[in-house]
């Protein structure tokens, strides 16, 4: 089952927040996009482990993936081990990713920072032939992606290029709101987190118009780079 992109997050809505309007614009032409989830965000003040499942399966629905897996890896305690880094090894030599998509290199949450590496670090050991894995009693070929970029989520880090969603900013909205449970909600008689409230909600949609705005379009998404890009011609940038 080969997709061009799979995005990785450490908890449920990760994906969605950080670049659901990119998932949703490259989808929207022709492009295979698949998520694993590492773990089930179990240790969140709202909601619980089948809540959040559930409304993990509804967000893939309205940005119409390919395929969702979660790893249940433990939350909160996200490790770069080598038993971690396998199971994403797994995933990544299933899928076949020519990009992948991973958390913040640095973030608020400090599952988002630690699973930032873990994939950067699974994404190079997928590609060594030594390293051998199975999955379904099958064994996996090595496969590395050719690139690795980082989303933004809580922090304002400087993006190294930014994708215009404009088009797709409210499937992004839409996909966010399938997370009854942890956003904001009035009516909601749960504890009230940083993420829970008006102002958080509010933010999804100013950031990505103030990225937007600094870039020359409607609503965009910002990514940082492993890599050096290189551009084949200028077709696709927005002048």
């Amino acid at each position: 089952m080969k997709v061009d992109i799979l995005a990785l997050g450490a908890h449920p809505d990760d994906v969605e927040l950080g670049c659901g309007g990119t998932i949703a614009k490259l989808i929207s032409e022709g492009k295979k996009v698949a998520i694993v989830d590492l773990t089930q965000g179990e240790l969140g003040t709202r909601g619980t482990e089948e809540t959040r499942k559930h409304e993990a399966t509804e967000a893939a629905k309205i940005l119409g993936i390919l395929a969702r897996e979660n790893l249940k890896m433990k939350d909160g305690f996200v490790l770069n081990i080598e038993q971690n880094q396998l199971e994403i090894v797994k995933m990544i030599r299933k899928y076949r990713p020519e990009i992948v998509f991973a958390n913040a290199i640095h973030d608020r949450h400090p599952d988002h920072g630690k699973a930032s590496k873990l994939v950067s670090d699974a994404c190079f050991l997928s590609g060594l032939i030594k390293i051998e894995t199975e999955l379904d009693g099958e064994n996996q070929e090595a496969w590395r992606p050719k690139q690795v970029f980082h989303y933004i989520q809580w922090k304002n880090i400087e993006p190294d290029f930014v994708v215009d969603i404009s088009e797709h900013m409210e499937t992004k909205v839409k996909a966010c709101l399938a997370y009854k449970t942890q956003f904001y909600n009035p009516n909601s008689g749960e504890p009230i987190t940083p993420i829970a409230t008006k102002e958080f909600l509010e933010s999804i949609t100013y950031r990505a118009h103030e990225l937007g705005r600094l870039s020359g379009v409607s609503y965009a998404e910002g990514f940082t780079s492993e890599k050096l890009l290189a551009f084949k011609n200028f077709d696709g940038i927005i002048l």
